[in-house]
């Protein structure tokens, strides 16, 4: 494919097809993004709504943010877009094997995304041409899509999604399955080499905690030998009265100045509002209490954010063994990860165990949504309500954490009571005023109630339809009988699951 040139005053080479607006571009080249384009306005937004069937409702990008002037969005106009040369080689641009030039782009974009650690924006204005394209995708060219990206699976479920008895859907399904496989692996694209951080920024680190203080007081120490200081640090705990020790936390023996509040409301959701409040930094690192964290992380959040002038990011969290395991374990499996460690791009999940954002867009977005309380779901609800404010959430591979995990302790303690029935069960806070009583709702309430907030009534029917999908046929074949038995049972679970994430998205957002 033919692509003219552009380079621009730094002395980098960008690839474009169709009419950009250089200045922007030269502003663009500065930043975030490595592709670039305007298609929204050209017919492309929420084109191949397809593919929830492969991902249901786990993709943040399944469907183009609303009223935004940049975004994320993989969504790339072939006739109008912009690439930096070196991504446009590393990842050997579009696929030829689609005949289809609307799918070799989209195939482009979803890849850099989902795959490569690259970042596709769409910029408004940067391509101002008004031409409207008709996306022509074939039920070949959807099958090939699949066939070459996904498992064999995907495209069977899509199969028995759009009409099993279609003539047309078999005969494309054949045709993919005779002429692609899926490829073994996607290149990737290298993370940028971290500059010096400019400045001084003033960094806040939140630990909420329960029943683990001990791990906290190791966290601290840790945070004590950062190589750039965290300004303050807010512990937020919620372990009972009878049960904690007040004088474990000695503000003075720390080089931060060391905030701690006992928690006197209930779940995590809250305990991070409230540390919030307290925070005074530029940026806002969160962290669970049971991890470990060597002495670069908060330099590396930062500048990792800086180089990348980005707004967000999310860390690498590493799983421990057990509980004893120390930084010497963490960079033994960073060794075994070798290379696969090392990709950054667009984050496809947020972490409150390791993330650090900007502090005006935490505020902006006022806090974690309490709703999440006593369930699970609030992380990736928080990454995603950035990203649909306009922030570019990135996976930022160099500052790890080694996270242990201990079976006990911390605010799951509370979520534990979902799978109680019956007398003994204690009341979560998302049953509002409908205690359940003897049928526990699947999935998570809050995990459904992240689903209906941010997608569409039809992607929770594909959502429904890929729950019962999976439970069916990826289970183990002596028990297919017993498991076909029990979907009416199944299916009232999840409609509890519904009805209670219905209530919730009823009261709407709510910070306190």
């Amino acid at each position: 494919m033919k692509l003219d040139e552009y380079k621009t005053n730094s002395g980098e080479v960008i690839f474009y097809q169709g009419k950009p607006d250089f200045e922007i571009l030269e502003e663009l080249a500065l930043g975030t993004g490595d592709i670039w384009h305007s298609s929204f306005e050209q017919g492309f937004k929420n084109v191949f709504p397809e593919l929830v069937y492969q991902t249901a409702t786990f993709f943040w990008y399944l469907n183009d943010f609303e009223n935004l002037e940049q975004c994320v969005s993989w969504r790339v106009n072939p006739y109008a877009f912009a690439v930096r040369k070196s991504t446009w080689d590393r990842l050997n641009g579009f696929d030829m094997e689609y005949k289809n030039p609307q799918l070799q782009a989209l195939d482009f974009g979803y890849n850099a995304v989902r795959n490569s650690g690259a970042v596709v924006l769409y910029v408004k204005d940067l391509f101002t041409t008004t031409d409207v394209q008709k996306i022509n995708i074939s039920a070949r060219d959807r099958y090939t899509f699949f066939l070459k990206n996904f498992k064999l699976d995907h495209a069977i479920f899509m199969l028995y999604r759009q009409g099993f008895w279609k003539w047309k859907e078999w005969d494309a399904f054949f045709y993919a399955k005779r002429n692609f496989k899926k490829s073994k692996s996607k290149p990737i694209v290298k993370p940028k080499i971290l500059k010096p951080i400019e400045g001084n920024p003033k960094v806040s680190y939140i630990i909420p905690t329960m029943f683990r203080q001990e791990y906290t007081l190791q966290l601290l120490e840790d945070l004590n030998q950062q190589s750039y200081l965290p300004t303050q640090v807010v512990v937020v705990d919620a372990t009972p009265i009878s049960l904690r020790d007040e004088n474990l936390y000695n503000q003075k023996a720390y080089s931060f100045e060391l905030i701690v509040k006992w928690q006197e409301s209930k779940g995590s959701c809250r305990a991070r509002n409230e540390a919030i409040d307290l925070c005074t930094g530029d940026y806002i690192v969160f962290g669970d209490d049971d991890i470990r964290i060597p002495p670069n992380f908060i330099e590396n959040h930062i500048r990792f954010l800086q180089t990348n002038k980005a707004g967000a990011c999310n860390g690498l969290d590493i799983r421990a063994d057990h509980q004893k395991q120390n930084l010497k374990d963490l960079d033994d499996k960073l060794q075994q990860l070798g290379d696969k460690r090392w990709i950054a791009g667009c984050s496809q999940m947020f972490s409150n165990a390791n993330s650090c954002v900007k502090s005006d867009y935490v505020k902006q977005l006022v806090g974690n949504d309490v709703n999440f309380d006593g369930g699970y779901g609030e992380d990736s609800d928080f990454g995603m309500s950035l990203s649909k404010i306009g922030v570019a959430v990135l996976h930022n591979p160099f500052s790890v954490n080694l996270h242990l995990k201990p079976p006990t302790g911390g605010y799951r303690f509370w979520g534990t009571q979902a799978k109680i029935i019956g007398k003994k069960r204690k009341t979560q806070p998302w049953e509002l005023d409908t205690p359940v009583k003897w049928i526990t709702p699947v999935p998570s309430p809050t995990v459904m109630y992240g689903t209906v907030k941010h997608f569409t009534p039809q992607q929770v029917v594909e959502y429904k339809q890929k729950h019962f999908f999976l439970y069916l046929f990826k289970g183990p074949k002596v028990t297919f009988l017993y498991r076909l038995l029990r979907i009416p049972y199944k299916n009232i679970q999840f409609k509890k699951s519904l009805f209670y994430a219905k209530k919730l998205l009823a009261l709407g957002k709510r910070t306190q």
